[in-house]
């Protein structure tokens, strides 16, 4: 899922996601998707079907992946707890590309094998739409395959 250049990013997301059977959509747009109202605006629909995919750090440097609705912020507070640290912080752009292999605003919600924890609003959503490899790239898929996939632990993490 490493792959050196921005499409062969998005390329193997594609790859991973037939291989494990999920369903999804791509979208490739003409402008950056890295923020909730960028992607929203471009798809025309409300930013609550859109979802964050954040990498913290946790006290031994660990990344953790939060995954919230796009209208809604994690709560550092209710991560640390949840995933059974002592405290948690945002990571810096070059951590998270470090991380997971993308930059901030592509990151798929799936397909980077770091612990996950996705807030049980998201699961309100039948589909939901996240980061697709690239910034100018998003994937709708199954909210069901988004935990399936990243092994995620569904937990109250929003504010």
């Amino acid at each position: 899922m490493h792959e050196g250049c921005s499409t062969g990013k998005a390329e193997g997301l594609r790859t991973y996601l037939e291989s494990v059977n999920a369903w999804f959509r791509v979208f490739e747009l003409p402008e950056h998707t890295m923020t909730v109202d960028a992607a929203a605006r471009q798809l025309g629909i409300s930013p609550d079907k859109i979802i964050k995919t954040l990498v913290f750090i946790d006290e031994k440097d660990e990344p953790l992946i939060a995954i919230v609705c796009g209208d809604k912020r994690v709560n550092p507070d209710k991560l640390a707890k949840v995933s059974g640290c002592s405290k948690v912080r945002m990571a810096k752009a070059r951590e998270v590309e470090k991380f997971t292999g993308y930059p901030v605003g592509a990151l798929p919600p799936v397909g980077h094998g770091i612990r996950t924890f996705i807030d049980r609003e998201v699961l309100r959503r039948d589909k939901v739409v996240g980061g697709g490899g690239t910034t100018h790239t998003l994937i709708e898929m199954r909210s069901e395959d988004v935990i399936r996939l990243s092994n995620a632990t569904i937990c109250d993490i929003s504010e």
